[in-house]
């Protein structure tokens, strides 16, 4: 009977207790045990602390960490050069994923980022929206210099690029490798002309120079934003590729950095700064503390400085009603030091006088204020 189920092993504990005459308490049910599990839950599902959540906002910002949710798409046209085992070698090895997808644009990369899931609820987006996702767009010499030629024939700034699409909503890069090379192998003269193919519409545009082709990327630079890389190799492709993933993964901590207010901004106080007031409180403290940043400026000296004069307006007053430049000069040279116990009393003296004199009167941005330097 013991063997049917739960319940009858229940009973039979329950009977034994009773027989030896022990009196079980009334918290010995399943209700209860059930009602000592619901808290152990609720403990198990509360809300993380702001600490934690801090600790993996920061986690989830790291480079390292966005490096690994860092995914470049090769578009597989890429792949029919032979040079690409260099590039996709080298992607193995940054430590992103990387995958051979088509792409929008043949012959292309784009990088996208790949939320932490969950995400922190304070972590900013990585990198770029989806509208700014970045492309690097590879071009064959003849390629570029064909639109490159075709954009030597406008004379407004270009509404449209010839190698990219139109409705693209990536922020575009292009990368050219072998261009040199390419117009050397065609027997260019010494000015590195290229010839158009042999037609009649080749021949009415002309010939493009290599000065031309620097004021097209001059011209993309300036009116479309867009970089234009001439590369030897493609192992200088590589290179870049690398660098450029490994900037993407610095980008979110960067911005993140970048948008938190600094504390003495914000507090109003720093570790050599002092807060001041709207009625002047501790304006006092930070006069000491320029007259501090003077070479060869003791505490009592500074002390000596504000005593005289409690603020740099009252100080600069001063020197503006001296009638002379030798007054100007000296003003503070006579101004009492306290000195310590044991030691001779001692003055501002006129070199300090001087450079403060100098640094609160003068409009030469570029004197020198200390001649011993």
């Amino acid at each position: 009977m013991a063997e049917v189920g739960p319940g009858r092993v229940t009973v039979s504990r329950l009977g034994r207790g009773l027989r030896l005459g022990h009196r079980r308490p009334q918290t010995w049910e399943i209700s209860d045990s059930d009602g000592e599990g619901v808290p152990a839950r609720e403990v198990g599902t509360q809300a993380p602390s702001p600490a934690g959540e801090r600790r993996a906002a920061a986690k989830a910002l790291r480079a390292d960490q966005v490096l690994g949710r860092l995914v470049v798409c090769v578009d597989p046209a890429v792949l029919e050069d032979a040079g690409s085992d260099i590039l996709m070698e080298a992607l193995g090895t940054l430590g992103c994923e990387c995958r051979i997808e088509p792409q929008h644009q043949a012959r292309s990369l784009q990088w996208n980022v790949v939320r932490p899931d969950p995400a922190p609820s304070n972590v900013p987006l990585e990198a770029k929206a989806e509208n700014e996702q970045e492309q690097l767009l590879l071009l064959e010499p003849q390629e570029f210099l064909q639109g490159a030629a075709q954009l030597t024939q406008i004379t407004d700034p270009p509404c449209s690029i010839p190698w990219l699409s139109p409705k693209s909503l990536t922020r575009s890069h292009l990368a050219v490798i072998g261009l040199d090379a390419y117009l050397w192998s065609h027997q260019l003269s010494s000015q590195k002309t290229w010839q158009l193919k042999k037609s009649k519409e080749a021949h009415a545009r002309g010939a493009i120079s290599w000065a031309e082709v620097e004021e097209i990327l001059v011209l993309l630079q300036l009116h479309a934003n867009l970089d234009v890389l001439l590369m030897a190799s493609w192992q200088e492709l590589s290179q870049y590729v690398c660098a450029f993933t490994r900037a993407l993964s610095q980008l979110p901590s960067k911005q993140h950095r970048d948008s938190q207010a600094f504390s003495f901004c914000t507090a109003g106080h720093w570790a050599s700064g002092q807060q001041v007031t709207r009625d002047g409180s501790g304006l006092r403290g930070v006069w000491w503390r320029q007259i501090r940043q003077f070479n060869r400026v003791s505490p009592a000296v500074a002390d000596a400085v504000v005593t005289a004069f409690p603020s740099p307006r009252l100080l600069q007053q001063a020197l503006l009603d001296c009638s002379t430049e030798q007054e100007r000069l000296s003003l503070l040279a006579d101004l009492p030091v306290k000195a310590h116990k044991g030691k001779q009393p001692r003055r501002v003296g006129p070199d300090l006088s001087r450079r403060i004199c100098i640094f609160l009167t003068t409009t030469n941005p570029d004197l020198l204020l200390d001649l011993s330097s």
